[in-house]
């Protein structure tokens, strides 16, 4: 496990949804209440290094056998929330996005085609008894999606940086659910009268379909993650990514296409020499 721990955070964002207790039914809900009391909580580091332990197993293992009983926790406004990990559900559907993400060749050197079918026909009995099942915690990879920003404002970014050694910076945004669903409701309005259907309206709505699963008192959460991990700390601290699509949103809305085209090329200037790195030996 020694080895596993000394690995840095793959490079990867989250989206999640913290929901009050309220929101799960007995006894689930009484899970998360003592769970919540708990001394010491797992981080999103520890919920990695238990994915990559699996990984490292022979044969690996591309989804755990048990789903995670495991959570993160925040309290809003007295309230305690909760956002579980799911890490089976959410291993299941990222495998359907392995094969586009790698070669056939490096894809079955990693996970071979056995383990992987394997995966697919547990996730398919699952998912006949449990239709209605939707992850907490939305993942990508070497970006954070244009449509996620479109979630937040810039007054609720959370940037720290990591003060003791070893510790990572964090940069965050938190806002309540109906402040997330308001702005995603408006940027659809303005993206729908102002330019024909494209990917990023299809990735609102994607988004806007899954928030409607949750509580209304939930938490939204954008986690830059092992994202920090490929910006300077002057990079990290003159990021300004929610308040672009901001602005470009209002512009629309203004039909100001000019300006809306100066902050779409901001942040597309941005997260495109992020992604490059992805290719970089």
């Amino acid at each position: 496990m020694s080895v596993v721990s000394s690995v840095l955070v793959p490079y990867a964002s989250y989206l999640r949804v913290y929901e009050p207790l309220a929101a799960f039914p007995e006894p689930e809900r009484a899970h998360w209440a003592r769970y919540a009391g708990r001394a010491r909580i797992p981080t999103a580091q520890d919920e990695l290094r238990r994915s990559l332990a699996d990984l490292v197993a022979t044969p690996p293992v591309g989804v755990p056998v048990h789903e995670s009983g495991d959570a993160f926790v925040a309290e809003v406004d007295g309230v305690v929330c909760v956002c579980p990990w799911r890490t089976r559900l959410r291993g299941w559907l990222a495998l359907e996005e392995l094969a586009e993400m790698f070669p056939a060749p490096v894809l079955d050197a990693v996970l071979p085609p056995v383990v992987r079918g394997q995966a697919v026909a547990d996730h398919e009995r699952w998912a006949e008894r449990n239709p209605d099942a939707r992850p907490w915690i939305r993942t990508t990879v070497w970006q954070v999606p244009v449509r996620w920003f479109v979630l937040f404002s810039d007054e609720e970014r959370e940037h720290t940086e990591g003060a003791a050694e070893g510790e990572a910076p964090v940069l965050r945004y938190r806002t309540p659910m109906v402040q997330a669903r308001r702005r995603l409701a408006r940027a659809l309005k303005a993206l729908r009268e102002s330019a024909d259907e494209g990917p990023l309206t299809e990735g609102l709505v994607d988004v806007g379909r899954w928030l409607e699963e949750f509580h209304p008192r939930a938490l939204v959460e954008l986690d830059y993650g092992g994202l920090v991990h490929t910006l300077s700390a002057k990079q990290l601290a003159e990021d300004r990514s929610a308040l672009d699509v901001a602005e470009g949103i209002a512009a629309l809305q203004a039909g100001d296409t000019e300006k809306a085209g100066e902050a779409y090329g901001r942040l597309a200037e941005r997260w495109r020499a992020v992604r490059d790195r992805q290719f970089a030996n």
